[in-house]
């Protein structure tokens, strides 16, 4: 038996194609994204093996700091960023990186080291879970600058839409370690394959036909505070067979979403009037990839119309805006309830 599954992974690890493969053939000769994404490869791998020895190497705990949104920081937070920051600037093709760990922008500013892509990333989502070991992840956003190369980039690059970002995606460290990424045209999904070193394709992801299974995902302990919509909706799943799924990690959230169908919400509330999840690094990476799939997503009511996460325009780089997304089955269903709400 060890003998046949052995002969069907190295079988396996010879004909899929890795990651390095994948993004040589899918930038279409764009050398500095090439370089780009192989640099966040390489962060994501280097971060998979700090929270594989967190315990051993006491990682875990708080770092006694608070970072740009008001969240206690965690020591593994700190090294991811350093890792991402450091993995981003070393490729030598951006010129503007955001983290949800710095409060203000990193501007890179020797031409000879710097490139065309301004990068928002989130080293370590869910770190609050990190050490009752649930899975975590990192999530990034890519642009390509608006202003001349000669000159500084500034938050102007990074402020923009969601459609006009370019590349998107995270990895998400737990049982496996994987990395799901988007250029605009699918998304894609790999697994590492820690004996040698490698993220190896499993699949291109797309949203069940049929919606897939009935999940919702929220965190219902904040539902008295949500709009009259998003309560009606969960109790409509309560009354229509659905199962409720919530990791409070982002990542596992929707990447579960994403594999087997539902919806993920994430509403604003009476404290958070804007909602929680921040837009550069949370909610345009995740919302490009689930449209990519072919789902949908969503802001529900906010500033006054009911709108796509892509087309927030926001104001500061820790800007931030409700989130619902997934299938279309479920997304479709609980806006009926925001524009029937609007009508009355």
């Amino acid at each position: 038996m060890s003998t046949y599954a052995d002969a069907g992974m190295l079988k396996n690890r010879l004909s899929s194609m890795t990651l390095t493969q994948f993004i040589v053939e899918d930038t279409n000769g764009d050398q500095q994204l090439a370089l780009l994404m192989n640099a966040v490869q390489h962060a994501c791998k280097v971060c998979a093996n700090a929270i594989r020895k967190a315990g051993p190497c006491d990682l875990y705990g708080l770092a006694g700091e608070v970072n740009s949104t008001g969240d206690d920081v965690k020591k593994l937070d700190l090294i991811a960023n350093t890792v991402w920051v450091d993995s981003l600037k070393q490729s030598g093709v951006c010129c503007l990186l955001v983290s949800e760990e710095e409060e203000d922008p990193i501007i890179i500013t020797d031409v000879n080291k710097r490139g065309p892509f301004c990068v928002a990333f989130d080293p370590l989502d869910g770190s609050s879970n990190i050490d009752c070991n649930v899975s975590v992840g990192s999530i990034f956003s890519v642009y390509r600058r608006l202003s001349p190369s000669t000159e500084n980039a500034t938050v102007k690059d990074i402020l923009r839409p969601g459609t006009e970002c370019i590349a998107a995606g995270y990895s998400m460290f737990g049982a496996a370690t994987e990395l799901v990424i988007t250029y605009g045209q699918g998304v894609y999904r790999f697994a590492l394959d820690r004996a040698i070193g490698e993220f190896l394709f499993v699949e291109q992801v797309k949203f069940p036909q049929d919606g897939g299974k009935k999940i919702y995902s929220c965190n219902e302990g904040n539902l008295n505070s949500w709009d009259q919509p998003c309560k009606d909706y969960v109790h409509s799943c309560k009354n229509n067979g659905y199962g409720a799924r919530y990791v409070g990690s982002m990542v596992s959230d929707v990447h579960r979403t994403l594999l087997y169908g539902g919806i993920f919400i994430y509403p604003a509330d009476k404290k958070n009037t804007k909602g929680k999840l921040r837009v550069l690094y949370e909610g345009f990476p995740m919302a490009m990839i689930t449209e990519q799939a072919g789902g949908v997503a969503t802001t529900g009511m906010f500033l006054g119309k009911i709108g796509r996460i892509q087309d927030v325009v926001p104001e500061h780089i820790h800007d931030r805006c409700p989130i619902i997304m997934g299938g279309e089955r479920d997304v479709k269903a609980l806006l009926e309830l925001y524009e029937k709400q609007s009508k009355a």
